[in-house]
């Protein structure tokens, strides 16, 4: 079943054409990711499939809604309900503890509710880390609060923007053995990455250059063994 679908999308800021007539449909289920050289319209094509941007022409078609003819404050819930955002700088309140950050996301959603924000803490792996703030959490901790806050709403898109880009190795490896399991749960996953040991564990790769999508591989063939070398 479709979840997402690009149709001739196009994004123009004043002579420069930062998405040219981009055609994406994208599964329930399915683990994307989205790669090219700065310039290439990642950012650009994100923030429109995250509802945080409009497409100059063509249409988005989000869980059956057409969001490109949806106006500010529909775009904002529209996001708050459907997606789940993780990006590479953190974003977490400083004098919140990780499970008050996970709280915030509910409050702007229905009722924040500490025993299912703790919940999803434990789903990634920090339920002991609860308590403390942002400043005693890893950068690799402070990104699976990230995820928890992401998840909390049950969207139905996990969206990372280059997730990774300020992890360690390590960290890096545990971030992306999350994305493996959360998949394997039936989360829908698109990732925006420039690493590409992220890009490769994904189940399609997607690659951009100058707006245009140039290549759409297939990676299910390999989709377990690159996951094993992650491992």
């Amino acid at each position: 079943m479709k979840i997402l679908e690009l149709k001739n999308v196009s994004k123009i800021y004043g002579e420069l054409k930062a998405l040219a007539d981009i055609n994406l449909s994208v599964n329930a289920g399915d683990w994307l990711s989205i790669m090219g050289p700065s310039g290439s319209g990642k950012t650009t094509m994100i923030n429109i499939i995250g509802c945080m941007d409009t497409p100059s022409t063509g249409s988005v078609i989000l869980d059956g809604v057409d969001i490109s003819k949806e106006n500010a404050s529909s775009l904002t819930r529209i996001r708050r309900d459907k997606i789940g955002l993780i990006f590479q700088q953190f974003h977490l309140i400083s004098y919140l503890t990780a499970v008050e950050n996970v709280m915030v996301a509910q409050y702007y959603h229905s009722m924040p509710d500490e025993s299912e924000a703790m919940e999803a803490l434990e789903k990634v792996g920090l339920k002991d880390r609860a308590r403390h703030l942002p400043a005693q959490l890893s950068g690799g901790e402070q990104q699976r609060v990230c995820i928890a806050r992401a998840l909390i709403n049950s969207p139905k898109i996990l969206l990372g923007d280059e997730p990774t880009g300020n992890l360690d190795e390590e960290n890096e490896g545990i971030v992306v053995d999350l994305f493996r399991r959360l998949h394997s749960e039936g989360v829908t996953i698109i990732i925006v990455t420039h690493d590409p040991e992220v890009g490769d564990v994904a189940q399609r790769k997607i690659i951009l250059e100058h707006g245009k999508i140039i290549d759409d591989i297939d990676q299910r063939a390999t989709f377990g063994e690159a996951l094993k070398l992650r491992a």
